[in-house]
Order: structure tokens, then C-alpha cells, then sequence
């Protein structure tokens, strides 16, 4: 494959964002945090306690240096220990990814599917359906995300009992069981995200349609059904792909809020706990993660682009 056009990710750019993003986070959190030190140690903790608590931590070194320690053990994949449970970070982390994960990925795909084939519909048919269009993505952006998370769980989970309310089971353990889990939260993320893709997709397709070779190729006997698949989709399919990696990024901070709903064991949970507690080591490998997460899907996007649509490819 020749080499294409990117947002700048094949290009050196991931590893800049990915520092800067890490770097201002560690500042931030050692300005905001107030005395470390003296939260972990408790209430009734004398000051030379304290002292001892944070020569422990390492917080009585400059902040530079605390820094500088913590991204030369991060490159090589030593995240430390946390300040409030003393177990690995790297450990704790890749025991929760996989569910943070499984809810962001498969929001994404199914609000990606519903949203193209809703907004292709949408363009392709027009008439009534657009104004039905217009109101499903005011009522998408209108719900918010925790909200329809907290109804879904009291009328499915609680009043209904068609699903579990809280917990997560592993897909190996039992796949029925494992759908289960995740069919409520992964649809309390999609709404949002279903609205946006499928206003894009039908804008997008529209503008596709009005060309002047779609109207050609009309005239030359292609049936509807080819046009759009090979033509039209193609030529739309960039807009969309550009919506679903933004909304991966505003599924994975949704996760926050929808893991503590379900008391699910992921990312959002550990965020919220480690960020209470003031568990710096924690939040940074969180941070890291989540930031590697939205570079990763941004090179995935430029590669779907570069194979769905020749055009964006240098020659």
C-alpha cells in the first residue's frame, strides 16, 4: 500500500501527545492535591509520622525529580505501587482494562453500525424521516449518559430482573452471562453516540448523493442498492469514521460514570476510587492507559480511511 494522509499519528506525533498529556497530569494533580503526606496517614497522625509517610512516597524530593523518576520507570513499563492498596499498578490495571474496553469498543461499533445504516436510511429516503432524524438526535444529546444508565438498570435490572444490576462476568467464564453484563451499559453509552454518527452519516451521504458522478452512474442503469455500497458509503464513510473515533474518546470518560452505576470492575471505577483516595501512582497509569487508548484508535482511523477510501492516500 502506497503511503497515505494522516491526522499527523504515523508521523512521530503519538509520542508528543502522549508525553504532554502524561506530563501536565502530574503537575496538575501534585498542585491540586494538598499534603499527600497527611491525607494517607490520617487524622491522628503526628508530624513526624507525616514526615516519615512522605520519604516514603518520595514526596519530600523536588517535584522535577519525582517526575523525572516516574516517566524513566514508566518507559519501561513500571507503573509503581499504589499509595493506598500497595499492589501494582500495572497489575491492577490489566485486571480492569479488558472491561473498560469491552464497553467502549462495543459502544462504539454498535452506535457506528446503528448510526451509518439510520442516517444512510435517512438520506436515501428523506420525507418524513428526516425531521424523525432530527429528533432522536436532540433526544441523544438531551439524555445524559449516567441518567439513562440509573433508568435502565431500575426498570431492566431491578423491576424487570431480565438483567443483572451490578457485576461483570468474564466472556470465558460464560458468554451468555457475559452478554448480560454488558448489554445495559454498553446501551446506556450508545444513545449519544447513535445520534451523532447517524446526523453525520445522513449529511454526509446526502452531499455524496447531489454529485455530479452519482448522477451519472444513475444514468447508466446502476441499481440504488451498488451505488451505495460501492459508491456513495465509500465516499461518505470518512465523516462517519472521523465521528466514532470523537466519540470513542467521549465513551471512554462515559465509562466513569456508567462502571460506578453497574459496579463494574474497569478503568472508570478505579479512576474515580484512585482520584478520591489521591492515589497519584494510580491516576497516572489510568491517564496513560486511556491516553494510549484514543492515539491507538486515531491510527486505526487513518488506516480505515486510507483502505475505505483511496482518495486520502498520497500519490
Amino acid at each position: 500500500m502506497r503511503p497515505y494522509a494522516s491526522s499527523g499519528l504515523s508521523r512521530g506525533k503519538p509520542f508528543v501527545t502522549v508525553l504532554v498529556v502524561v506530563t501536565l497530569t502530574f503537575f496538575v494533580l501534585h498542585a491540586f492535591s494538598g499534603d499527600i503526606a497527611a491525607s494517607l496517614s490520617g487524622n491522628t497522625a503526628t508530624a513526624a509520622q507525616i514526615e516519615v509517610k512522605r520519604h516514603q512516597l518520595g514526596l519530600d524530593k523536588p517535584l522535577v525529580s519525582q517526575y523525572g523518576e516516574w516517566l524513566s520507570h514508566a518507559v519501561r513499563g513500571d507503573l509503581g505501587t499504589s499509595w493506598t492498596t500497595s499492589d501494582s499498578v500495572s497489575d491492577a490495571l490489566s485486571a480492569r482494562l479488558p472491561v473498560t474496553l469491552v464497553l467502549a469498543v462495543g459502544a462504539t461499533l454498535v452506535s457506528g453500525v446503528l448510526g451509518i445504516a439510520v442516517g444512510t436510511w435517512a438520506a436515501v429516503r428523506r420525507g418524513a424521516l428526516d425531521p424523525i432524524l432530527q429528533t432522536f438526535v436532540v433526544a441523544g444529546y438531551a439524555f445524559p449518559g449516567f441518567w439513562l444508565a440509573l433508568v435502565l438498570s431500575s426498570v431492566f435490572a431491578v423491576d424487570l430482573g431480565w438483567f443483572p444490576a451490578t457485576g461483570y462476568v468474564p466472556f470465558t467464564e460464560s458468554p451468555g452471562d457475559w452478554f448480560s453484563s454488558v448489554f445495559l451499559p454498553i446501551t446506556a453509552l450508545v444513545l449519544g453516540a447513535t445520534a451523532a454518527i447517524a446526523q453525520q452519516a445522513r449529511n454526509a451521504t446526502v452531499q455524496v448523493l447531489q454529485a455530479d458522478y452519482v448522477r451519472t452512474l444513475r444514468s447508466r442503469g446502476l441499481t440504488t442498492r451498488r451505488l451505495l455500497v460501492v459508491n456513495v458509503l465509500r465516499n461518505a464513510a470518512p465523516t462517519s469514521l472521523t465521528t466514532m473515533s470523537l466519540w470513542f474518546i467521549g465513551l471512554l470518560s462515559g465509562t466513569i460514570v456508567v462502571e460506578n452505576v453497574f459496579a463494574l470492575p474497569g478503568l472508570g471505577s478505579l479512576a474515580n476510587t484512585a482520584t478520591t483516595s489521591r492515589d497519584i501512582p494510580m491516576v497516572m497509569g489510568v491517564m496513560l492507559i486511556m491516553v494510549l487508548l484514543v492515539v491507538a484508535v486515531n491510527l486505526v482511523l487513518d488506516l480505515a480511511q486510507a483502505w475505505v477510501n483511496p482518495k486520502v492516500r498520497i500519490s
